[in-house]
């Protein structure tokens, strides 16, 4: 054994002795000083890690490998030789991190942009197109209104008279169904009932007959001011009626535009490596970007003006997207003058919560001129409840009516659009919103690329909101 010990460090004397010995030592040492030279300066300037800092990886990380490759072999992949970044991530498995980033968003300053927070929670649908099209359809209306005046008819003694009728509105009455005339008394003393005897689409050709309203031995219908209401009931079908007028439902086709919102933050090398008196990190910087990029698309969400332009600067076509705001038709007003009370609140959530079909629980989000006169109105205990209630990451107070629940919460877009005593009621269930680009940030490498010596991160979405039913929500504005 000891011969052999001999033998082998006489023979590697000779090798380090020769010259191949001597060159191969002379590479390792090479290599050794240029490692240490980049460890070196990677760590001092904040730079890029050096290549040979991935052949060291081999030594220091090979449990950390291991913890990966780890698993059901054939399932997911699996990353070995280098450092597992959030670059590589993204390239790997795109939808890795976005659960994560979105968890991350909605905790940045949610009760500033409560309406991008709902829709967050709520989940987005990928698109494949800038530009969204989507169908939607409301139930159909029960009530249309005269629009002339129609004089009293006894028929002269003559059975059921029929009188042509002109709504505003006559395609939602088909023959056999009957009506009720809420505002007008019949003869037997309750309110008058009319049987639609035809209808062929035009103006006047809607003919019905009072069924409850006798003048001598004729049915007659009494004279009727424009203006009157028409509420739609049941059909009443004969015994020999096979079928009846048909019913059909389509939806109508709407459009909105994905508008592209991006935030960039960059941070100097000299600017990292200073000292400072409190931790501003670049993290704190990419906060306070998206909570600004947030505000700005809480704007656009509620009030922007869906259009398509080029800018005459650059020459390429700029996309806007359409706010909320103007998608519904359901508007209420209210003097700015006059006190709110409980009748007033009645009001409101008669208005918010009938004809729509919509849920029974709604947010209404409101400029602070509108919130203040509601808070004067929280005397009355029955309606307004001061206990706060946490949903979606807000903290709302909540209205209680006979009709629903609204979820009050202030939304300071609101007075920063110069509209403090406006408001808008919210239904969470018919608010979708569309991501081309989901949230994300990208990592710019302007230090490389000879730009900028600084540390640099875009972040970027497009995306816009519509509203599913559009009469299931409503805005509130104040009188002018």
């Amino acid at each position: 054994m000891k011969r052999i010990f001999e033998s082998v460090k006489d023979g590697l004397m000779k090798w380090l002795g020769s010259e191949t010995g001597a060159g191969a030592v002379a590479l390792m040492l090479l290599m050794m000083c240029a490692w240490l030279l980049g460890w070196i300066m990677g760590h001092a300037m904040g730079g890029v890690t050096q290549v040979f800092e991935q052949s060291a990886y081999g030594l220091h990380g090979a449990a950390a490998t291991a913890a990966t490759v780890v698993g059901v072999a054939g399932v997911g992949r699996h990353i070995t030789g280098q450092p597992l970044t959030t670059a590589v991530a993204d390239s790997v498995s795109p939808q890795l991190l976005r659960n994560e980033i979105d968890d991350r968003i909605v905790k940045i300053r949610p009760m500033s942009t409560p309406l991008d927070q709902i829709s967050r929670y709520g989940g987005a649908r990928l698109c494949g197109s800038m530009k969204v099209e989507y169908y939607s359809v409301d139930t159909k209306p029960a009530t249309a209104r005269l629009t002339k005046a129609v004089a009293a008819d006894d028929g002269r003694g003559n059975g059921y008279v029929q009188v042509s009728l002109e709504t505003d509105n006559n395609a939602i009455f088909q023959p056999t169904t009957t009506l009720i005339v809420p505002g007008t008394k019949a003869s037997d003393g309750g309110s008058l009932v009319l049987y639609v005897v035809s209808n062929d689409g035009t103006s006047s050709g809607l003919k019905v007959i009072a069924v409850n309203n006798k003048s001598g031995s004729a049915y007659a219908l009494p004279a009727l001011a424009a203006g009157t209401e028409l509420v739609r009931m049941g059909r009443a079908a004969t015994e020999l009626d096979v079928m009846t007028s048909q019913f059909e439902a389509l939806p109508t086709k709407s459009d909105n535009l994905c508008q592209i919102f991006k935030a960039q933050v960059e941070q100097s090398t000299f600017m990292k490596i200073a000292n400072k008196e409190v931790g501003w990190t670049f993290s704190d910087q990419e906060e306070a970007a998206i909570i600004d990029m947030r505000m700005g698309m809480e704007k656009n969400f509620l009030f922007g003006h869906k259009t398509r332009f080029a800018d005459p600067v650059k020459g390429e076509e700029v996309l806007l997207t359409g706010g909320v705001w103007n998608q519904t038709s359901n508007r209420f007003t209210y003097s700015a003058e006059k006190a709110i009370d409980e009748e007033w609140l009645v009001k409101l959530c008669r208005q918010a919560f009938s004809h729509n079909a919509g849920s029974s629980k709604k947010v209404l989000l409101a400029g602070s001129d509108l919130i203040e006169k509601l808070h004067l109105a929280g005397s009355q205990r029955v309606m307004v409840n001061d206990a706060t209630v946490t949903k979606w990451g807000l903290d709302f107070t909540e209205i209680h009516s006979k009709f629903g629940t609204l979820y009050v919460l202030l939304a300071e877009v609101f007075d920063q659009c110069g509209m403090p005593g406006n408001g808008m009621v919210i239904d969470p269930e018919y608010i979708t919103k569309y991501c081309h680009v989901p949230f994300r940030t990208e990592r710019l490498n302007l230090r490389q690329s000879g730009v900028r010596n600084v540390d640099a991160i875009v972040i970027t979405e497009a995306s816009c909101l519509v509203l599913r039913y559009p009469e299931s929500h409503m805005r509130i504005e104040v009188q002018q």
